[in-house]
């Protein structure tokens, strides 16, 4: 005999209704913990999706703000975020526990990649290397297990390129999910 449509979406719904009791059970609130004033993380989201590695380190100044900075390697260097990124970034947490919940972001980002454009059909594309700097605002969302050691980082950012060159956007946009750890 086979389950009907509506029984499967019950079982559906049931196993995703204990999955997030599962989440939210091990993101509880709890007491603020100040004794981890270092992060570090990994975005598990830009690897999985392109291949980068991005690693970031924060240090929190008091419960409402750190500043960080952030690196990043693509083995391809015509990507739009090119081939190597570092910068610095500066956050302040809206959140009622210790550096935790809704956070707005400013950010610098040094990149630098290739550019390629085919400019007329059955000739050579032009390939233009650069190096430029861009500044810009994010928002994000960070959850914290109960211990607070291990943190969820969710983010999406837009910045303005003001070294711009000639084939490149006028605007970078950067986001992830980041898993990491603090110490």
């Amino acid at each position: 005999m086979k389950s009907s449509p509506i029984k499967k979406l019950h079982k559906v719904l049931l196993r995703f209704s204990l999955l997030l009791l599962a989440c939210s059970a091990s993101f509880a609130q709890g007491s603020p913990n100040t004794s981890y004033p270092n992060e570090f993380k990994l975005n598990v989201g830009w690897f999985i999706v392109d291949g980068t590695i991005e690693a970031a380190y924060e240090y929190f100044i008091n419960s409402e703000s750190s500043i960080g900075a952030t690196a990043y390697y693509d083995g391809d260097s015509s990507d739009a975020l090119g081939k190597f990124g570092i910068g610095p970034n500066f956050r302040v947490y809206f959140g009622k526990r210790y550096a935790n919940g809704v956070y707005a972001e400013a950010f610098g980002l040094y990149y630098t990649g290739t550019l390629s454009e085919d400019v007329i059909v059955d000739m050579p594309r032009i390939n233009q290397d650069f190096n430029t700097f861009a500044l810009g605002f994010g928002i994000g969302f960070k959850l914290l297990t109960r211990s607070s050691n291990f943190s969820l980082d969710v983010n999406a950012a837009l910045g303005r390129n003001l070294t711009q060159e000639s084939l490149q956007d006028a605007f970078v946009g950067k986001g992830g999910i980041s898993v990491g750890f603090r110490f």
